[in-house]
């Protein structure tokens, strides 16, 4: 059966689109959730998109992570389910604690639009399985609010458990700690991505193909997760 990944749809969503574009593309089946509802719809993983969630009111992501539907995938993901956050996602999952540290402001206090290389440093997790370790892809980064920041002993543990997903090459756009610009949760169901792969799926609009690894990856997952 084809896989079917929710894509959610927060007010102030920009890229929940380009995030099921991404899906469809990859050989899944788009479903798109709304905010507002409380319900699933027998997802087998869920995509939290880039954008501007709630008008980044108060901080970035502090409101979308009461959502209703943040309470089933908060629930869903400690069971396992596999879910992506882009960008805005990443600052949601930070603020519903499926991922430790926060997004703040850039240090240069503008906001960052280019092609970005990163580096995957994980490549056991649900989003990252098909690369190898170490390998340089090439992913447009747009943020604001994109400086990962967390303290020393969260900084060292996401190194010495092998969390950080992936860091910045060729300057750090952002002024992220240690130039991270991924990380997963123990269990490696959940990553927050602060680049965005959805917009490197297509030799059309993308600067590269190397973002749809990370929608290829979740379908391998979920091929060889056990039934």
């Amino acid at each position: 059966m084809t896989a079917r990944v929710g894509v959610v749809t927060f007010p102030g969503s920009l890229d929940d689109g380009d995030a099921a574009r991404a899906v469809r593309i990859a050989g899944a089946e788009p479903v798109r959730l709304w905010h507002g509802e409380a319900e699933l719809h027998g997802v087998d993983a869920v995509v939290l998109p880039g954008g501007f969630s709630y008008g980044d009111y108060l901080r970035c992501g502090a409101i979308a992570r009461f959502a209703p539907v943040m309470e089933k995938i908060i629930d869903a993901a400690g069971g396992g389910l596999p879910v992506l956050g882009i960008c805005n996602g990443f600052q949601i999952l930070c603020e519903a604690h499926l991922l430790p540290g926060a997004l703040t402001r850039n240090q240069h206090l503008h906001f960052r639009n280019r092609d970005q290389i990163l580096r995957i440093e994980a490549t056991g997790t649900a989003w990252t399985n098909t690369f190898q370790p170490g390998q340089e892809v090439l992913i447009p980064v747009k943020n604001g609010e994109g400086c990962y920041v967390a303290d020393p002993a969260t900084l060292d543990q996401l190194e010495a458990e092998g969390r950080v997903v992936a860091r910045y090459v060729g300057g750090n756009p952002n002024g992220s700690q240690r130039d991270i610009a991924a990380i997963t949760n123990q269990a490696g169901n959940v990553v927050g991505i602060m680049p965005h792969p959805e917009h490197a799926v297509e030799a059309l609009t993308g600067p590269s193909l190397d973002g749809l690894g990370f929608f290829t990856s979740v379908l391998k997952h979920l091929v060889g997760a056990p039934a």
